[in-house]
C-alpha cells in the first residue's frame, strides 16, 4: 500500500507539471525554456529515489538501534504534531547549511541552477541530496518518531515545497503570514540583492523570520533566478557532479563544454523525459516486488535514459547511442524475458521503444546530417 501511494503522489506531481505547462504555453501564451524542463525532469529520477531508499534505510536503522524513545509514551497525534514540525525545523537547517559550506553547496547548487520558476524546478535536484540530507534528520529517529511517520511527514513536506515552486500563484493572502509561499520562495530562488541566501523555510515561514532569514518580495526589484556561473549543458551527468569536481581541484570545467551538433525538435525531447518520468514511476511500483534481474534492467533503461536525453537535449551525437540503446535494446529485453509485467507497463515500454526509433529515424535525416557538418565546419 505505501508502495503504491508513492505511485500516486509521484503521479500527481507529474500530473501538476504538465497541467502548469499547459497553462503556461498556451493560456497564458508565455515562452518556455524547454530545454531546461527537460533538465528539471532529468536531473535527479531514479538515482535519487535509490537514494531516497538509502536514506530512509539508514533513518530505519538509527531508530532500531539508537532511539532514545523519548515520544514514546506520548499520545500519537501529539507525535504527528512533533514530527511534522520538527522535521521542518531541521530542514530550515539543512537548507541553511546547504547554502554556506561549498561541499553542501556543490549538492544544492543544481536545484538553483534553474532560470525559470515553475513546477518543474520543484522537482530538479540533485542525485546526491538525499545522501547530505540524512545527517539533519537523526534527532528525529533518536527521540524515537517511526520511519513510517517519518516518510508521510517528509513527503508531505515535499509536496508542499514543489507547490511553492509554481508560476502562476503570486501572493497568497494571510498565507503569507503562515506559510512559505511562492512568493517567499521566489526571493530564495534569488541571485540578486537583497534576495541572496533568503527564505530557507520549507512549509512555515516562522524560522526565517525568527533567525533573521526572512526576505519579503520587492515589487519594484524583480527576482532574478539562477546562478551567477551555470553549467551552460542539459547532460545531468555533468550538472551533478561537475560543482563537486571543481571543489577537489578540477578547475574551468564548466568552460569546456562542446559545441552543439545538432538540434532535434521539443516535442521529441519532452516527450521523452515524461516518458521516463512514467518508467519511473513503475520502477517505483516494482521496487519491492521485482526480482533483481528485470529490476537492474529497468534501473538501466531509465537511468542510461535519462543521460541519453539529456545529451541529446546537448545536440550531442553519443546522446543517440545511449537513448537508442535504452529505449530501444532494454525496452525489448525487458519485454521479452519478462511477460508477467502489468499491461500498462508494457504499452510504456513499446512507447519508448517507438521513440527511440523515431529519434534514431530523426537523427539520421539529411537535414540533421548536413546540419551537424556544417557545424562541425565552424
Amino acid at each position: 500500500m505505501e508502495t503504491i501511494n508513492l505511485v500516486w503522489g509521484n503521479a500527481l506531481l507529474l500530473l501538476c507539471v504538465i497541467i502548469e505547462i499547459l497553462i503556461i504555453k498556451f493560456i497564458l501564451k508565455e515562452k518556455l525554456p524547454w530545454k531546461e524542463i527537460i533538465l528539471n525532469f532529468n536531473s535527479g529520477h531514479i538515482l535519487l529515489w535509490v537514494f531516497r531508499g538509502m536514506e530512509v534505510a539508514a533513518y530505519f536503522y538509527t531508530v532500531k538501534f539508537l532511539s532514545l524513545g523519548i515520544v514514546d509514551g506520548i499520545p500519537i497525534w501529539s507525535q504527528w504534531v512533533i514530527a511534522f514540525v520538527l522535521w521542518d525545523f531541521c530542514f530550515y537547517w539543512l537548507h541553511r547549511t546547504h547554502h554556506y559550506f561549498s561541499v553542501l553547496w556543490g549538492v544544492h547548487v543544481v536545484h538553483h541552477e534553474g532560470e525559470h520558476f515553475s513546477l518543474s524546478l520543484g522537482i530538479r535536484n540533485s542525485w546526491y541530496s538525499s545522501l547530505t540530507s540524512y545527517p539533519f534528520f537523526i534527532i528525529m529517529a533518536v527521540i524515537g518518531i517511526p520511519v513510517e511517520m517519518f516518510i508521510l511527514v517528509s513527503s508531505t513536506h515535499y509536496f508542499i515545497q514543489f507547490y511553492n515552486h509554481n508560476h502562476l500563484v503570486k501572493k497568497s493572502g494571510w498565507l503569507e503570514y503562515i506559510m512559505v509561499t511562492p512568493s517567499h520562495h521566489r526571493v530564495h530562488h534569488g541571485s540578486n540583492d537583497p534576495y541572496i541566501d533568503k527564505n530557507f523555510g520549507g512549509t512555515f515561514v516562522f524560522w526565517d523570520k525568527f533567525f533573521g532569514t526572512f526576505q519579503r518580495e520587492i515589487a519594484d526589484n524583480p527576482v532574478e533566478f539562477g546562478v551567477h556561473e551555470p553549467i551552460h549543458s542539459n547532460n545531468p551527468i555533468l550538472i551533478n557532479n561537475i560543482p563537486i569536481l571543481e571543489l577537489i581541484g578540477f578547475e574551468n570545467l564548466k568552460k569546456k563544454m562542446n559545441k552543439v551538433s545538432f538540434s532535434l525538435p521539443n516535442l521529441l525531447l519532452v516527450s521523452g523525459a515524461l516518458l521516463l518520468f512514467v518508467l519511473l514511476l513503475f520502477y517505483i511500483y516494482y521496487e519491492n516486488s521485482l526480482a533483481f534481474e528485470p529490476k537492474i534492467v529497468l534501473f538501466a533503461l531509465v537511468f542510461l535514459g535519462t543521460i541519453g536525453n539529456g545529451i541529446l537535449s546537448d545536440g550531442k551525437w553519443i546522446g543517440a547511442f545511449l537513448w537508442g540503446g535504452a529505449t530501444i535494446g532494454l525496452s525489448f529485453i525487458m519485454l521479452i524475458n519478462y511477460p508477467e509485467l502489468l499491461v500498462g507497463f508494457k504499452l510504456c515500454l513499446l512507447l519508448a521503444m517507438i521513440h527511440g526509433i523515431a529519434t534514431l529515424f530523426w537523427l539520421t535525416k539529411d537535414k540533421v546530417l548536413t546540419e551537424s557538418a556544417q557545424v562541425k565546419n565552424i
